[in-house]
């Protein structure tokens, strides 16, 4: 099977996915949390992208934003327990063979005008000169250079604490425009912008200097830690430019969330990116096929993954959406494409909570074996020490994998299957043994007291280092 990054975003603002409660037990949460797990490992998905800031706040103890309300019931309110939630989620997700993409909201503030809610430790509070108001929210002024060095500050502390895969960031840099609402921003428009600048390219410009310095933060800190970006669908219609695709988008990146993704990709500052396309295949306005071809044809080389929106399913005017086959069709038309790699799903409610037929057909049809999600080269070239593997130890409860050495902290997971043949250790069921670049001496799967036993060691940077089999009977065998 080839690689094929499949991922579903977890949204936790307004408790779309999780957790279901703000004011449940943290234990309830946590088998909350499980149960998407299971249930998208189940489908044979290989990464979740979960979202950690929403608007000024965290799913994790912070020195620069307060507990989430949407965690604990109260912004700032610290959860009712000694285990660190991120911590917690990431090692659960890895357990389980899943790729942890940190997903955070850079220029949101608050959801509403309710600041009387906000803790005194938000932003809003503690420096309100970075605020502006439009519309029915407040965001962080992207012109002002403190509030860059600030989110710089806020994502560094993500990567540098926690055993996270990639930083994920989605649509929202720019508000979307509101009718004729102008973005309140000409004082620091008129103290920053260069001479005939105007403000749209003053605009454009302070979003692809955080997104530069972000990728030289993540990368001087961990290089191997990718930074994901999902765009809206729509870089720029081709009646404004004639690089941009044949659609009749009513906003676009470009020109109104002030997001020159096409710039992003061609100077290699992210690793991925995963357009939010969701519309069906043959939409009137914005045709899914036509934006995915555009997207595989303007990629600069980056992976792309298509978003797909299967909210949408028999909840939209669009009767494309009643068609049960809609979603394994685009899923189809995107394996096709060159540059597509594989395929994010909005949200994890959408199939978990409702149309199980949807993923029934999904999982049948188009994800019936496990696959890995891409890997990607490291700028500079290590040798790394292959694991020689002394002993396997089966019982009913455990399988335990004896090391000659420590383990190279190059190595990050071993994917490990038993069989009774050969033969069936290719599509046998996939355990993971997660190290995190911990110099490990043992390994410990769930019990696989098998004739053979297959052990793929991954590195940080995905790539299968090397694949050992065992004749397990000639190992000791309880």
């Amino acid at each position: 099977m080839p690689r094929e990054f499949r991922g579903v975003w977890i949204a936790t603002v307004a408790n779309i996915d999780w957790p279901i409660s703000s004011v449940d037990s943290w234990e309830k949460q946590k088998r909350d949390f499980i149960g998407l797990l299971d249930y998208y490992k189940d489908l044979n998905f290989n990464a979740v992208i979960v979202q950690v800031r929403t608007a000024g706040d965290s799913f994790y103890p912070s020195n620069y934003a307060p507990w989430s309300k949407y965690l604990t019931g109260k912004q700032g309110k610290a959860p009712a327990t000694s285990e660190n939630p991120l911590t917690w989620m990431i090692k659960e997700a890895h357990d389980r063979g899943l790729e942890f993409h940190a997903w955070l909201n850079p220029y949101r503030a608050t959801m509403d005008l309710k600041t009387e809610e906000l803790s005194p430790e938000h932003d809003f509070n503690q420096n309100r000169n970075w605020m502006l108001k439009y519309g029915t929210k407040w965001y962080y002024d992207p012109g002002l250079p403190e509030v860059k060095e600030h989110l710089l500050k806020i994502i560094k502390e993500v990567v540098d604490n926690y055993d996270i895969d990639a930083i994920h960031f989605d649509d929202y840099f720019y508000p979307y425009r509101e009718g004729k609402l102008e973005f309140p921003d000409k004082a620091s428009y008129d103290k920053y912008k260069k001479s005939g600048q105007s403000r749209d390219d003053w605009r454009r410009q302070n979003v692809n200097e955080l997104i530069f310095a972000l990728n030289q933060t993540i990368k001087s800190s961990k290089p191997w830690v990718q930074f994901g970006i999902s765009p809206f669908g729509v870089w720029r219609n081709q009646s404004k430019d004639p690089k941009g695709s044949p659609t009749q988008a009513g906003q676009t990146n470009y020109d109104d969330l002030f997001a020159d993704v096409l710039l992003w990709m061609k100077n290699k500052w992210i690793d991925y990116l995963i357009p939010q396309l969701y519309w069906s295949m043959n939409h009137r306005l914005a045709s899914h096929r036509t934006l995915a071809d555009w997207w595989s044809n303007n990629s600069f080389g980056i992976p792309i993954y298509i978003g797909h929106g299967p909210y949408k399913i028999r909840e939209d005017s669009d009767e494309a959406w009643k068609n049960p086959a809609e979603i394994n069709t685009q899923v189809n038309y995107a394996r096709t494409l060159p540059q597509v790699h594989g395929s994010a799903f909005f949200s994890a409610k959408s199939i978990y909570q409702k149309n199980q037929d949807i993923a029934k057909l999904l999982k049948n049809e188009v994800y019936d074996k496990p696959t890995l999600p891409p890997s990607f080269e490291p700028k500079q070239k290590a040798i790394i020490e292959i694991p020689v593997v002394l002993d396997v130890k089966s019982n009913l409860n455990k399988t335990q994998i004896s090391l000659e050495k420590p383990l190279d902290p190059a190595i990050r997971y071993a994917m490990v299957q038993g069989g009774n043949d050969l033969a069936s250790l290719h599509d046998a069921v996939i355990h993971t043994a997660w190290v995190g670049g911990s110099r490990a001496r043992f390994l410990e799967v769930a019990s696989l007291n098998t004739e053979y036993l297959a052990i793929r060691w991954i590195d940080l940077y995905g790539r299968i280092v090397q694949t050992q089999v065992f004749q397990t009977p000639k190992l000791s065998r309880p």
